[in-house]
């Protein structure tokens, strides 16, 4: 008994069916087809949309397909965002230096 593979189920919330289950947002039913776990997949969906709409930084992008000028343009774009990101960044660690 001991060599016997150990396998998960869930019961569906759908049809009330015992599913094989390998403990993922997207596992599905194997009788009706719906999710096992709705509620961790939608969860997953909507954190996925929040990452995409924080963005961070954006820096100016060059493309392979630019031409020598308009890289050395960007170049010279992203220079001057990198060089705004430092100053602020370093004003931020003086007044929290000072602030103590």
């Amino acid at each position: 008994m001991a060599d016997k593979e150990l396998v998960s189920t869930k019961k569906c919330p759908a049809c009330q069916q015992w599913s094989h289950w390998q403990q993922l947002t997207s596992d599905r039913c194997e009788h009706c087809g719906e999710l096992l776990d709705p509620r961790a997949y939608a969860d997953v969906q909507q954190q996925a949309a929040m990452e995409q709409q924080q963005g961070g930084i954006q820096l100016m992008e060059i493309g392979p397909e630019d031409g020598g000028v308009m890289r050395f343009f960007k170049t010279i774009v992203r220079g001057g965002q990198l060089l705004f990101i430092a100053i602020l960044g370093f004003i931020v660690w003086l007044v929290t230096a000072i602030a103590g």
